[in-house]
């Protein structure tokens, strides 16, 4: 394994609790043992920017049954401590920066030093990860596997997938979280398609048993140690411990946040657009991570089937797998009605429709008449992508259109009416908690709610 001595004289740090483990992983923009085909083919053209291209702060439980992955804007807005410039070895007084630069300025020593004054959160481990570990780890777990509700292509990175799921080899996963020309060219969008593809690692390595067996661990962790590079305290002893550790784990152990931001796009002088992050926000997420809390709050929609049938009136066992949908129903306005004779219908198919994430007024009412012989649903022209996701709740529905009649979607159910057909987010990282997220400000999802079915 590379070593590298990231803590070397840091004074004035965070306290270190005890209550777990955090690891800093930074994703580096280093492109120097790649072969000019290589670079070609993953469209790595230019100079390395000698830049952080991904910050996430990994905190790992006490019990070691939980994990917390927090991913860092790139751009996030700091004032970098006083530091020597370590290529010019300039010396500078603290200065205005975004957090990726500390990496230039200063290396992994610098950059542990700008997390922490961010966080308040003690750092006991670096690791360091590259584009050519990146791919050989992907190819050695034999591919990973992702999936998306719309074809996903960016000619910059070379991403060109598919709706759907593909199963992505190594240079393929390299184009999937590096492209930043999807989700609006939002640089929050490939956070979280970062997020989503270490919920799929996740996945596979314990589906396919490599935490359980000696043999595939060993094969995983000798290619990562070959151009991965950690702190001096993080070696493979450790690293063998920490996964026997983790044994029972499973994505659901897994959660994702991104930080609380006030400012995606505030102006500093010199320095350009930054992000500002929302300090009430973070300092309450920062917090838990200190406590060894969890930060992913109770789902409702993750546990409304265990009870059968939601609004069909009666049991049928397993509930049906959830479709994926554009437009995350959390975002969704929906009044239902009955149009039939059957007495409680519209309340249960309200609840049922709470359950599995949708905005109801809860207030369901009777339709004019009692004869509707299919569900139909009333919808805005203008909210043509929100009612596709009303739709595949009610994939037997009719879909009517009312100009004019606003955000507010209509369900008036028929006689062929059993049951609300449970939906998903395609990615739940979009979905507006309208509880406050249980009133901490910041939004957390489980690895089991962006993993593919």
């Amino acid at each position: 394994m590379n070593r590298i001595n990231a803590f070397a004289g840091l004074t004035d740090r965070p306290e270190s609790t005890g209550n777990g483990l955090n690891f800093l992983v930074v994703g580096v923009d280093d492109r120097q043992e790649l072969s000019e085909r290589q670079r070609d083919r993953y469209k790595l053209g230019g100079a390395s920017c000698d830049c952080t291209d991904t910050l996430m702060l990994v905190h790992v439980s006490e019990d070691r049954d939980r994990l917390s992955v927090i991913s860092i804007p790139r751009d996030s807005y700091v004032e970098l401590p006083p530091h020597t410039d370590g290529r010019t070895k300039v010396r500078h007084d603290a200065l205005p920066a975004k957090i990726n630069s500390a990496y230039a300025h200063g290396g992994p020593h610098l950059t542990v030093r700008a997390v922490e004054k961010l966080t308040d959160v003690h750092v006991d481990h670096y690791l360091e990860v590259d584009f050519t570990s990146f791919v050989k780890t992907v190819d050695v777990l034999g591919g990973i596997k992702v999936c998306t509700v719309r074809p996903l292509q960016d000619s910059y990175s070379g991403l060109d997938l598919p709706a759907g799921t593909s199963t992505l080899d190594g240079g393929e996963a390299l184009s999937y979280v590096r492209a930043r020309h999807v989700d609006g060219g939002s640089d929050f969008g490939r956070m979280h398609r970062q997020q989503r593809f270490i919920a799929a690692v996740i996945e596979k390595a314990t589906s396919t048993g490599v935490l359980t067996s000696p043999v595939q661990l060993s094969k995983v962790t000798s290619t990562m140690l070959e151009s991965v590079r950690a702190d001096r305290n993080f070696g493979t002893d450790e690293m063998l411990a920490l996964a026997e550790a983790m044994r029972g784990f499973t994505p659901s152990s897994s959660e994702f946040v991104s930080v609380p931001v006030a400012d995606p796009s505030h102006a500093v002088e010199d320095v350009g657009s930054t992000v500002r992050w929302n300090e009430k926000k973070a300092a309450r997420l920062f917090e838990a991570v200190r406590q060894d809390k969890p930060l992913a709050g109770h789902d409702t929609a993750k546990n409304a089937g265990g009870s059968g049938n939601p609004g069909g009136g009666g049991t049928t066992g397993r509930r049906a797998e959830p479709t994926l949908v554009d437009v995350p129903p959390a975002q969704v306005q929906v009044q239902v009605q009955n149009g039939t004779a059957r007495s409680g219908l519209a309340g249960r198919a309200d609840t049922a429709l709470r359950e599995t994430g949708f905005r109801t007024t809860g207030l369901p009412r009777n339709a004019e008449t009692q004869d509707v012989r299919r569900t139909v649903i009333a919808y805005d022209p203008r909210w043509d992508r929100s009612v596709r996701t009303v739709a595949a709740a009610f994939p037997d529905a009719e879909l009517r259109a009312e100009p004019g009649r606003g955000p507010l979607m209509e369900v008036t159910l028929g006689k062929g009416f059993a049951e609300v057909h449970p939906v998903r987010a395609a990615d739940p990282f979009a979905a507006e908690k309208h509880d406050g997220d249980r009133g901490r400000g910041f939004e957390a999802v489980t690895g089991d709610e962006v993993t593919c079915d």
